[in-house]
């Protein structure tokens, strides 16, 4: 997925990392679902983006933004972890509510 087609509209270099950033969390949630055993891999994660902060060199920062773009792609999960009461979820619409409907005389029996 390249940065153009992510974003549905422009957004600063900022805005972008910052993007990155929180999908690659996300990713590697994918890949361990209890938290205290991703909490490892999140700071590993902060710690390669950190080591980049420097980089001023617009190409040096191009060729790092479409490395990480692709490791993204390439460690992608099969079945991503969606939350059960989200769409797609195991949960999702269980147990809704009646429907709200205007009182009709003709279902009351005198």
């Amino acid at each position: 997925m390249s940065a153009t087609n992510f974003a549905k509209y422009p957004v600063t270099h900022q805005q972008y990392v910052k993007q990155l950033y929180r999908r690659s969390l996300k990713l590697s949630l994918d890949w361990y679902g209890f938290r205290n055993i991703w909490r490892q891999k999140a700071l590993e994660i902060r710690e390669r983006f950190e080591a980049n902060r420097s980089v001023t060199s617009s190409y040096e920062l191009k060729r790092i933004l479409e490395e990480a773009e692709e490791e993204l792609e390439h460690y992608r999960h099969p079945e991503p972890y969606k939350f059960p009461t989200a769409p797609g979820g195991s949960k999702y619409e269980r147990n809704l509510p009646p429907p709200i409907v205007p009182y009709i005389k003709k279902f009351i029996i005198h």
